[in-house]
């Protein structure tokens, strides 16, 4: 038996995130060293510059840096919190947008902050901006670095796919739309004499099982993915366990599709592994669920209190485009199918539905007027349901609240759709972040591969991940 290749380095894609993280950080306090440097420097130098010469030293020593300004490092990492998904973090142009987004963002803040403080001078301007510049350029190169070394061949994972039937090709045409690929991708092996010496998706079928351990040293493979979904043959599962022990990483499709797309690949699920994601596993700790709650309060408040505060200027520009009525009221489902009532600012013209059918929103829906868009763009739209939120029926983060007529008429359709209502429906969420309108049942289903995906993974981390990348979509005006 020959031996097998085994990769010195293999990071899975939580340990990249890690790695992307930690870099950040520490390119982000190194700019605050350099920032703290260069304003002690600057104060010298003005000090010079009045006549003052003497003990110059000891009035250095008493320009006091604030304590918020060594939190700086925590805030660039949340400002970047965009381009921790690993397709984005391999992507130059990606990285690079969002690293020009994130001293923006963080001036802005910065400016709104220095305009209504009381006090000014705590916020030394010229720290901040060095701060901005440098966290910036450093990060940058930093990242160059890391792309560098993440599409190194050498160093990506080579993965080889077994079975080429309906589940492996849907596994790599995820991944071929992926740029760059996340690993190399070497081909299939596969039992089948029909399919040997074809190739699906420009990757051929390189053999059967019985060559396995000849294949692992040829291609010096490091990740083996099993896409069988039906019954598999006892030699092939033994030779997958025998691999397995010598040092080969084991994924099942499922769980790589999830890793590519961060979707459930709802097509491809078998009945054992949907109990157990979505029976077993769904549920969370009680922390998890007070946390989560915790975090629902407060920012129902907040919300509260910004819809309360622009409720007069968007109530005007509704009534002077369209008329009344400024809002809008519509039953929906919540967790376990409890219905409840939503209330938005009415964003579409009067009698939009005069039917009486219920009908999904479009992506450049020509019901909705010009207000409406610019309210759906920021999101200002979902403001009033802050209001549900502090109630409890609805969550800052969770899938879509949807309609009963449409949650009836989809579960006829799509596979496993009911298990949305096993959480609380959210103002924003992991699909409505990553996907845009839906207009088909064909895109519905990708969507909620998304609410899925959330359903299974989330943690607080995630949710707060969620909340941030929204601002970030209310700040660029890029809602849907």
């Amino acid at each position: 038996m020959a031996d097998i290749y085994r990769p010195s380095l293999r990071l899975r894609p939580s340990e990249q995130r890690a790695v992307l993280l930690i870099g950040d950080f520490i390119a982000s306090a190194a700019a605050t060293a350099g920032a703290v440097y260069f304003w002690y420097q600057y104060s010298l130098y003005r000090l010079i510059e009045s006549g003052v010469r003497e003990n110059v030293a000891e009035r250095i020593i008493q320009v006091d840096v604030p304590v918020w300004f060594y939190l700086l490092p925590l805030v660039w990492v949340l400002l970047m919190i965009d381009s921790y998904e690993i397709h984005t973090a391999s992507n130059f142009r990606k990285t690079l947008r969002a690293i020009a987004a994130a001293p923006i963002v963080g001036l802005l803040t910065y400016s709104l902050v220095f305009t209504i403080n009381t006090d000014p001078n705590s916020l030394p301007r010229i720290a901040v901006g060095v701060f901005l510049v440098l966290a910036s350029a450093l990060t940058l190169g930093w990242r160059a670095v890391y792309i560098r070394l993440y599409t190194s061949s050498g160093l990506m994972r080579r993965v080889l796919v077994i079975g080429a039937g309906k589940a492996g090709r849907t596994l790599v045409d995820a991944y071929r739309k992926l740029n760059p690929p996340p690993f190399l991708l070497i081909g299939f092996i596969d039992d089948d004499p029909a399919k040997r010496n074809k190739s699906f998706h420009g990757f051929a079928v390189l053999g059967d099982s019985s060559q396995l351990f000849n294949l692992m040293e040829d291609y010096r493979i490091s990740d083996v993915v099993v896409a069988i979904t039906g019954e598999i043959k006892g030699e092939t599962f033994q030779t997958v366990l025998d691999i397995q022990e010598r040092g080969i990483e084991v994924t099942r499709m499922p769980i790589m599709y999830e890793e590519l797309t961060q979707r459930v690949p709802i097509e491809h699920l078998e009945t054992d592994w949907v109990i157990r994601s979505f029976v077993d596993q769904v549920r969370v700790h009680g922390f998890y669920e007070l946390l989560k709650r915790s975090m629902d309060i407060l920012g129902g408040v907040f919300g509260t209190l910004v819809f309360l505060l622009l409720l007069p200027f968007i109530a005007l520009a509704i009534i002077i485009e369209t008329g009344f009525p400024v809002f809008y009221s519509q039953p929906r489902l919540g967790k376990g199918a409890l219905p409840f009532n939503i209330l938005k600012f009415r964003t579409m013209k009067q009698n939009a539905e005069a039917d009486g059918q219920a009908k999904v929103a479009e992506e450049n829906d020509p019901r909705v007027t010009k207000v409406g868009n610019f309210l759906r763009k920021t999101r200002l739209d979902e403001l009033p349901q802050f209001w549900t939120v502090l109630r409890g029926e609805m969550s800052l983060v969770g899938p879509r609240a949807e309609r009963p007529e449409l949650v009836a008429e989809y579960q006829k359709q799509i596979p496993y759709y009911r298990a949305r209502l096993l959480v609380k429906p959210g103002l924003t969420g992991w699909a409505q972040i990553n996907y845009g309108y839906v207009a088909t049942v064909k895109e519905t289903f990708v969507k909620l591969e998304y609410d899925l995906y959330y359903i299974k993974h989330r943690t607080l981390n995630m949710d707060f991940s969620i909340v941030l990348r929204t601002i970030g979509t209310v700040l660029r005006r890029t809602g849907r």
